[in-house]
């Protein structure tokens, strides 16, 4: 059984402090859905033809926080993490990735979009999307990680059995 060392968001408080606390809870389970595999489980694809891996997984996460945080709120200008192209299946590509280099790169996105999103104002500030070619709240931004860890948790029941959390 993976140890669970999550904090959980709080039943009650301020929205933005709720929101935060869930998007970190969401962060805190991809990490607990990888720990104690091999670089090699990490590369364990879902099903063929599939290419989605629990290392890709992380490595999408990584452009996630970056296109989401950076390129909406600071610099729609910064390259992706590993696709000049803003191309997310990029990250899919973990043939040569390892758990290191996969980790390094989404702490270090997270530590940028924590600042980003402790600089923006309101959860009501639009930062433009270039992606979408749109305007986007902060709100929506918080919101939409939560919807990567399904595919965690059926990724990690595949390599080994472990389930729930």
């Amino acid at each position: 059984m993976i140890e669970d060392d999550r904090t959980g968001p709080p039943s009650f408080g301020p929205e933005r402090e709720t929101l935060r606390a869930f998007l970190d809870f969401h962060r805190a389970t991809l990490a607990m859905k990888c720990r104690g595999l091999t670089d090699e489980q990490l590369r364990e694809r879902s099903m063929p033809p599939s290419t989605l891996t629990l290392l890709g997984l992380v490595r999408h996460l990584a452009e996630v926080e970056r296109a989401w945080f950076r390129r909406t709120f600071e610099d729609h200008e910064v390259p992706m993490v590993w696709s000049e192209e803003v191309d997310f299946q990029a990250a899919y590509d973990v043939s040569g990735a390892t758990r290191s280099e996969a980790f390094a790169a989404w702490e270090a996105e997270v530590a940028h979009s924590r600042r980003v999103e402790a600089a923006v104002e309101s959860l009501d500030s639009a930062g433009y999307q270039p992606r979408w070619e749109e305007e986007v709240s902060l709100r929506m931004v918080m919101l939409d990680y939560a919807r990567h860890n399904g595919h965690a948790d059926f990724l990690r029941e595949g390599i080994d059995g472990e389930v729930g959390a």
